[in-house]
């Protein structure tokens, strides 16, 4: 039955149930009471979310597949599935399609090709000073359908929340290690584990896995977009978690005290300091007129997340890539590990070739290794900040090295050519990225716990 027949028993027109049919809008009781009496099926049957069979689920597939301007592009006339079309034959041409996603899907990269992409993205994010309004309204729009009106977000409003995109919650125990959680597109429902992953929470990783599909992302096409997508659903994260309407006030009453402290902002929103401390980036420039960096490190001083839009200068390599660069040994992020409570947060002005600065550090946990969050700003706004009393005060020379990149002349002097350290392997440096349009995640296994979970 064609759109046309549909709608002419229906008093509808086509255009209009085009757009039922592709989710773009919600039909009236009265409509789905029609709709039910013309395809003399129950009303509960329109209402179900799985097919109602195999084969509708296969044509269904097929359908979509062939409005996709990837499968159009092939410039092969458009198939229509008679009854006596096997579904050997459907899933075979299906299977084809699959094929050809994943064959023009490039995720894989190299690690210079990667760095390229983190850079750039790095740029955009301080070309707008790490603030996404877009992203904040489908924020705001999205608490507001399910009754938010201020605070904390509750366990309650979550689960409200996964309950408006039309999904069920499952907890646990085999998710597959390359996971943080998975979603069953088919089924409709979100699987995590109630243990803490680090510093990411489980209600923190089920915002973010929220996010890919309020921000309608799409299966990546290449590494830079799957790069755009995780920040993107990150911030998603963090504005469900911090609201900009409750945040901002938050912020600017503390900056009237010139109380701000990232601690007791992750104490009011019951998130971990690392979201704290990068959500305070995203509304800082924007909504309290200051300008900010932040990074996280390992006791190494290795970089694995960088921001600034207040004149700091990171270490970088040739390609403006800053993570995997190790930082000054002078700055907050690695005296932080050598200070007296290495728990509590540390406090330090740090003069450098391009001004001072005043950092606050503090150290998250996590099961594998330990980090170290910074968020710093320049002298002048130190002033708004708990913490600005600190007689911690050292000098960096960097990035030009002569303060801690280089040896001493006199250590140099006494075991250059004396020295033979081994490294630890470092194999990874000579091999692309993970393949896959989802880098590092398994897809064996993540097929064979949907599988599991199917079938129970």
């Amino acid at each position: 039955m064609t759109l046309s027949d549909l709608g002419a028993k229906v008093g509808r027109a086509p255009s209009q149930l085009s757009l039922l049919e592709n989710g773009r809008r919600e039909p009236k009781l009265s409509l789905l009471q029609s709709l039910a009496a013309a395809l003399e099926v129950p009303v509960e049957e329109l209402l179900r979310r799985q097919p109602p069979s195999r084969r509708a689920q296969l044509e269904i597939a097929l359908e979509e597949a062939q409005r996709d301007p990837l499968y159009q592009s092939l410039g092969l006339s458009y198939l229509k599935v008679g009854k006596r079309m096997p579904n050997d034959v459907i899933e075979h041409i299906l299977a084809l399609y699959e094929e050809l996603k994943r064959s023009r899907t490039k995720p894989t990269a190299s690690p210079e090709e990667a760095r390229k992409a983190n850079a750039e993205l790095r740029r955009q994010m301080h070309e707008r000073g790490n603030y996404f309004g877009e992203i904040e309204q489908v924020a705001a729009r999205t608490l507001g359908a399910v009754g938010y009106r201020g605070g904390a977000v509750s366990q309650g409003m979550l689960m409200s929340l996964v309950q408006h995109f039309g999904f069920d919650l499952r907890y646990v125990q085999d998710l597959p290690h390359s996971v943080r959680s998975v979603t069953d597109l088919r089924n409709r429902r979100i699987y995590l584990e109630r243990e803490q992953l680090g510093m990411h929470t489980p209600r923190t990783i089920l915002m973010q896995t929220l996010g890919h599909i309020a921000l309608d992302h799409d299966v990546p096409r290449d590494f830079a977009d799957f790069l755009r997508q995780r920040v993107e659903a990150n911030y998603f994260g963090a504005a469900m978690l911090m609201p900009e309407s409750a945040v901002v006030p938050y912020l600017q009453e503390a900056k009237a005290a010139r109380e701000l402290s990232v601690e007791d902002l992750a104490d009011v929103f019951s998130v971990s300091y690392e979201m704290a401390a990068h959500r305070f980036t995203n509304v800082a420039t924007h909504h309290l007129g200051l300008q900010s960096h932040f990074t996280k490190n390992d006791e190494s001083g290795t970089i694995y997340k960088a921001y600034a839009n207040d004149g700091l200068i990171f270490p970088q390599d040739s390609d403006g890539a800053i993570e995997g660069q190790r930082m000054c040994r002078q700055w907050a992020g690695r005296h932080v590990f050598a200070a007296p409570d290495r728990f509590s947060v540390y406090y330090q002005y740090t003069d450098t070739p391009n001004g001072t600065y005043w950092c606050l550090s503090h150290i998250d946990p996590s099961h594998e290794r330990d980090f170290a969050i910074t968020l710093g700003v320049r002298f002048e706004d130190s002033r708004w900040f708990r913490g600005r009393e600190t007689t911690n005060r050292v000098r960096s020379s960097c990035p030009d090295g002569d303060c801690c990149q280089r040896p001493p002349a006199e250590l140099a002097q006494r075991w250059e050519g004396m020295a033979w350290p081994s490294a630890r392997a470092h194999s990874h440096v000579l091999s692309v990225l993970p393949p896959g349009a989802f880098p590092g995640v398994d897809d064996a296994d993540v097929y064979e716990f949907l599988d599991r979970h199917a079938q129970g």
